[in-house]
């Protein structure tokens, strides 16, 4: 049996393991013009992932979770920005970085990025809080690590020898321009990872398969475009070092690939 992971859009991906369990990270459905599915088209949702406060990041989370009683692994800053919007303490697991947790029969762990996750609540309170990468260990032998928004630093590469992911949902680009400035983000400069930075980024990881993330349409994105050109020319005899994956939202990646 395989893993799939279908890409949605943005930084948000649903996981599907082997024995059926329905795996959300960062699920920005609704506001998400790149997404075929919405909340509406959710049947089933076994646990959900939420790496920090930004609405491209914690999107739809609170519908989700109350709509199918779920669990949410997340930052404390994010477990009281829910409790705002009527999601029921009991279903959040908080955690910071480094900490392990095993919830619905899958084993996650949080790993430190070097972000933000800050936002006000709905009366006008400030919360602030960890942003983190998340590895899930998705099947026996399937290590998926979602790097969420973080800037590039060194310990990714500790982070690939101590833990190993096979399968990198990398960010390696700006989200299009026009959809930050529907949002009033005028002035931005990207904190995330560019291509240069998270090409060196999945070599650092040694991932087998590094999938773009964090774009809305892939098409003629020029990061996106420089993340594969690197990844590509880093061969080895068998080929490349990390090979690269660029899904367009709606997209499957099936881990082990099978063969056509």
């Amino acid at each position: 049996m395989a893993t799939r992971i279908k890409f949605l859009g943005l930084a948000a991906y649903e996981i599907t393991n082997s024995q059926g369990k329905v795996l959300l990270i960062d699920p920005c459905l609704e506001d998400n013009p790149a997404s075929p599915v919405k909340v509406s088209h959710l049947k089933r949702v076994d646990l959900v992932l939420v790496t920090h406060l930004a609405f491209d990041h914690l999107g739809d989370t609170a519908e989700i979770a109350k709509k199918f009683d779920c669990p949410v692994v997340c930052g404390g800053e994010v477990k009281q920005f829910l409790l705002k919007q009527g999601v029921d303490a009991a279903q959040m697991r908080t955690l910071t970085w480094g900490v392990q947790l095993l919830v619905e029969g899958i084993r996650v762990r949080s790993i430190m990025s070097r972000h933000a996750s800050m936002r006000l609540d709905a009366e006008g309170n400030f919360l602030c809080g960890f942003p983190m990468g998340f590895i899930v260990y998705a099947d026996a032998g399937v290590r998926i690590y979602h790097s969420g928004d973080t800037a590039i630093y060194s310990d990714l590469k500790l982070v690939g020898e101590l833990y190993r992911p096979n399968i990198g949902l990398i960010s390696c680009s700006e989200v299009e321009k026009d959809y930050l400035e529907k949002h009033g983000i005028l002035d931005h400069y990207a904190s995330e990872m560019n291509g240069d930075e998270g090409a060196l980024a999945a070599l650092w990881l040694g991932v087998e398969y590094a999938l773009c993330s964090h774009y809305l349409y892939p098409k003629g994105h020029q990061d996106i475009d420089k993340f594969v050109s690197i990844l590509n020319n880093r061969t080895s005899d068998e080929g490349p070092v990390v090979k690269p994956v660029v899904l367009e939202a709606g997209d499957v990646f099936v881990y082990p690939p099978q063969e056509k």
